[in-house]
């Protein structure tokens, strides 16, 4: 008995160039198979009268975003269509998404709630949560025992 050798057809591996040139063009690939969903990376900083978020989302408008708190939770939520349509029906190619975040943090007992504010400048959401005054504890002190 003689061992057969398997030899690839050529149908396939044509095929599936020509599947890879498709969507070669243009990093749409890459977009498409690893973007799951838009979740803004956030920088978060603690100083001293404050704490101050920060949120990189470019591309968006101030009007596209909702910052509410509930119950002691900051929720920071965005929804948008784009689309990008021409009024030519002969097209190869036609883009369009719809993006949608949403972001929640539990803040801490000591931020005054009614003062916090949030402002969008060059593809940044940035916002201020002031934080209560808090009143040093008295220092311990050694009593003497009489």
């Amino acid at each position: 008995m003689s061992l057969i050798k398997w030899r690839e057809s050529d149908l396939i591996p044509r095929f599936s160039g020509m599947v890879e040139n498709l969507f070669r063009d243009d990093d749409f690939a890459a977009d498409f198979w690893t973007r799951k969903s838009m979740v803004p990376l956030v920088n978060i900083k603690d100083t001293a009268e404050n704490y101050i978020m920060e949120f990189a989302v470019p591309g968006l408008k101030k009007d596209d975003f909702n910052v509410e708190l509930k119950d002691n939770m900051l929720c920071v939520s965005c929804e948008k269509e784009l689309s990008d349509e021409k009024k030519d029906d002969n097209f190869t190619r036609k883009e369009f998404s719809y993006e949608k975040f949403s972001r929640s943090f539990w803040l801490p007992e000591n931020v005054k709630a009614d003062k916090i504010e949030a402002d969008y400048r060059d593809g940044v959401l940035m916002v201020t949560i002031p934080k209560l005054e808090v009143k040093e504890p008295n220092p311990s002190k050694k009593i003497k025992i009489g």
